[in-house]
């Protein structure tokens, strides 16, 4: 069975930096690409950084430069390194495939606030 697990979550205040590990189970990131979604209170999960397995990354336009996803695929794990962070990257972090796989992890709360 899939499973991910996210870690490196917590509170910063704004401008701060926080870097977000997934250990993800079997081969999983050797056969897709690898994503980190977000979920903030009452909006929907949404796809914030991708990396495909050659290494070439997207991100969405709210966090473009400011955002960076890496993976290393002999671990099968994946990263996501957040800095000049601000409120409103306030959310569950998740990390999964790309299109995502029917599982989820708990995924990692990452609160910005002063």
């Amino acid at each position: 069975q899939v499973q991910f697990l996210e870690s490196g979550g917590g509170l910063v205040q704004p401008g701060g930096s926080l870097r977000l590990s997934c250990a993800a189970s079997g081969s999983i990131f050797s056969i897709y690409s690898m994503g980190w979604y977000r979920q903030a209170p009452g909006k929907q999960r949404e796809l914030v950084a991708t990396i495909t397995r050659g290494g070439s990354t997207d991100y969405a336009s709210s966090v473009k430069g400011r955002f960076t996803i890496a993976r290393d695929n002999a671990k099968n794990t994946g990263y996501l390194q957040m800095n000049s962070l601000k409120a409103e990257d306030t959310a569950v972090y998740y990390c999964n495939a790309v299109p995502y796989l029917d599982y989820w992890g708990q995924g990692t709360q990452v609160t910005v606030s002063s």
